[in-house]
């Protein structure tokens, strides 16, 4: 059980961005000063890479930086970790997707002391959402640098004229508001959000947090036949088949979504924070100059959307870099970058940053209001925390799909829980 496939995936192409991913030596833990970093295409790489000379320089090491797309990402973690190879020190990963197959491997190092004793890097700072998902029995394996909430979008001048002066508080005013305006707007649905049977998992998730469910319970059992779910499947999915799109399809991922709401089709769509430039840039929204932004509604358990890494650093457990390798991420994760990081429109982890007015001074100011509820309230997973991500949100994605189209949301969710028990049962083995 040391080494397990990771994702399954044919080996691609590696190209460095920089230089050689196969210098630095063995230096023992701590004593190279050549630092290996892999790391994602992203804007928060782009932003790293350009304040690295000052790392460099105070720090009197040389970072070798291997820039990779999430395939070819996948890929080398897939050879290199499994292999049990010491030549990345830093590695970049999804806390969400492959976070607990890493740690159940022990592909990343246990930070936890070094996170933990560090007064100067404050790892209390991190909100307790992504600092969950990116921890494993106990053990800190990852520092959470770039985070995702679910919001609700919205058509300020659509509300306006049904005669509503705020937007929805409570899930059950947002099935009243988006009957109305629907009912006022011929042609425009009243709600949109993903359909799709995995897609939908991680927005759903939201509604099912708000409802008081979960997809497993505190002692690990299948829990998406509680009462809790039945209710939030049934109006998740009766929200859509009711004031959705006129002949709504079953297979809409966010991309999808996000074009019906920005065509001026929908008056209300919950989606990720990190998305909302799609909705306010006018070269990509017809209705960029009536959007607006609030916090997750709340339903019978409360607002409770998800506050989710959706990227993280961890150390290669194998590293015979380590000491170097938590000074790189005591600088890459530290209060200073992530607020560099944050101005520039990178949400972060770190609640001081997200205290500080001048890190909300690009958004705007009612989704950094609404962002700032989700970081308090949330939870800090939006699917499955299993091994085959996948697999388990085409499972539990189901009731989604059959409460969209009329079937029994009930009998759904019973048949999706007996099969993800399965499924957690034989992964478990």
């Amino acid at each position: 059980m040391r080494r397990r496939s990771i994702l399954g995936t044919s080996l691609a192409v590696v190209v460095a961005m920089g230089l050689s991913a196969c210098g630095g030596g063995d230096g023992g833990d701590g004593g190279s000063s050549t630092l290996r970093v892999t790391l994602v295409n992203h804007v928060w790489t782009e932003n790293l890479k350009k304040a690295l000379p000052e790392f460099e320089k105070q720090s009197g090491l040389k970072v070798e930086v291997t820039q990779l797309g999430e395939d070819q990402l996948s890929d080398q973690y897939n050879v290199k970790l499994n292999a049990g190879s010491s030549d990345i020190d830093v590695m970049m990963y999804r806390p969400l997707q492959e976070g607990k197959l890493f740690a159940k491997n022990r592909y990343l190092a246990d930070l936890t002391d070094k996170a933990k004793s560090d007064g100067a890097f404050e790892f209390a700072d991190f909100q307790p959402g992504p600092v969950q998902a990116t921890t494993y029995e106990d053990k800190v394996v990852g520092v959470p640098i770039i985070t995702e909430q679910e919001v609700l979008y919205y058509r300020k001048d659509l509300l306006q004229k049904s005669g509503f002066t705020a937007p929805p508080k409570t899930l059950d005013e947002l099935k009243t508001q988006a009957a109305k305006v629907e009912a006022d707007n011929p042609g425009v649905a009243g709600f949109v959000a993903r359909t799709g049977k995995a897609a939908a998992v991680t927005q759903f998730s939201s509604f099912l947090y708000s409802f008081g469910g979960d997809f497993v319970d505190g002692s690990g059992k299948a829990s998406v036949n509680t009462a809790q779910a039945k209710q939030a499947y049934a109006f998740y999915g009766g929200l859509l088949r009711d004031h959705g799109p006129d002949n709504i399809s079953t297979d809409m991922s966010w991309s999808e979504a996000m074009a019906i709401f920005t065509q001026g089709k929908a008056a209300f769509y919950t989606e990720a924070n990190s998305l909302y430039k799609n909705a306010t840039d006018p070269a990509k929204s017809k209705v960029s100059d009536t959007v607006g932004f609030t916090a997750f509604p709340a339903g019978p358990a409360g607002s409770k959307p998800y506050n989710i890494p959706s990227w993280a650093l961890g150390v290669n457990d194998t590293s015979k870099n380590k000491d170097n390798a938590w000074k790189f991420i005591q600088w890459a994760a530290g209060k200073e970058q992530a607020l560099a990081q944050q101005k520039a429109g990178v949400p972060g982890a770190r609640a001081s940053v997200w205290a500080n007015p001048e890190a909300a001074s690009t958004y705007p100011k009612d989704l950094a209001e609404a962002t700032t509820v989700s970081t308090a309230n949330g939870i800090g997973h939006d699917r499955p925390l299993v091994e085959k991500v996948a697999e388990a949100r085409e499972i539990v994605g189901q009731p989604i799909v059959d409460a969209i189209t009329g079937k029994d949301p009930a009998a759904s969710a019973d048949a999706a829980n007996e099969a993800f028990q399965k499924f957690l049962d034989d992964e478990s083995k």
